[in-house]
């Protein structure tokens, strides 16, 4: 099983392609990453250094793993951040190769434009080209909470509100719509945080407990997890509970070592084998 994955790395600690390659290398997936930007850390520090690619480099290495002939035999293309607008285009022409090349190949959207208390940290124009251009084209978009209200155009305060907004954004195009963290008001229980995952069939809720801590590149880790699962065939409910096990088990890690980066290596096996499995319940 091959993936094609278009987004950032970093050079110090895990975001983009830096949090996703790993977890899919231990899946037992093959991963083809090529970076839209390569900086020396995530942005969060408030400083960085490195450059966003052109697209016209990054259309390049996208043409050369082409001219390998090996698009056939790649099962989805995963997109994360994109550094700039431009590069949109770049990524959906690959997704379109991919397609003619393998009609069943996945296109499988991350959405990285925001965060809850951040707002937008993304350039100006990407907001619009993923709610009016990429998401419509995948199969499967990963937004937070606070990108699933961009692209709804909708607050969301409880379950209900969640659903709704989800609705909306499978009525863009896609099949399948993962909350990757969700905080409502009716929860009826304090010190959590849940996983939505979304289709035209119904909708399933996943909830672990709200750890202390602020780290980057979980929603990264969570999109390539959840994408692995569904490629190696485990249903949308089992591809739900162990997203939401490994990424809990990786918090975890990461909030006992005290870390400002999440801990993949350390925590790799809980990638594979989460050891505490949280229950999935369906709600719609």
């Amino acid at each position: 099983m091959n993936i094609l994955s278009i987004q950032s790395s970093v050079a110090y600690g895990h975001v983009g392609n830096s949090a996703a390659v790993f977890p899919l290398q231990r899946l037992g997936i093959e991963v083809w990453a090529v970076n839209t930007v390569h900086f020396s850390n995530h942005t969060g520090y408030g400083e960085w250094r490195g450059p966003v690619l052109a697209a016209g480099d990054v259309s390049e290495v996208l043409r050369g793993i082409g001219e390998r002939g090996v698009l056939g035999s790649c099962g989805a293309v995963l997109s994360g951040y994109m550094g700039d607008v431009s590069l949109g285009e770049v990524i959906l022409g690959a997704v379109g190769r991919v397609r003619g090349a393998n009609p069943q190949a996945l296109f499988c959207c991350d959405p990285v434009m925001g965060d809850e208390g951040r707002g937008f940290f993304v350039r100006p124009g990407i907001p619009r080209f993923m709610r009016e251009r990429a998401v419509p084209a995948a199969d499967v978009v990963t937004p937070n909470q606070f990108e699933l209200e961009y692209l709804a155009g909708v607050e969301v305060r409880t379950l209900g509100g969640a659903l709704a907004a989800a609705e909306k954004v499978l009525g863009l195009g896609p099949g399948t719509v993962l909350v990757t963290s969700l905080r409502r008001r009716d929860a009826g229980e304090e010190g959590r945080i849940e996983m939505l995952a979304a289709t035209r069939e119904g909708a399933w809720l996943v909830g672990t407990p709200l750890l202390p801590l602020e780290v980057n590149g979980a929603g990264d880790a969570t999109a390539a997890l959840f994408l692995g699962h569904l490629l190696l065939g485990r249903g949308l409910e089992e591809a739900l509970s162990l997203t939401a096990s490994s990424v809990y088990a990786v918090l975890e890690k990461t909030l006992r070592r005290g870390a400002r980066e999440i801990q993949l290596v350390a925590a790799q096996e809980s990638l594979v084998a989460p050891p505490v499995r949280f229950p999935v319940r369906r709600v719609a």
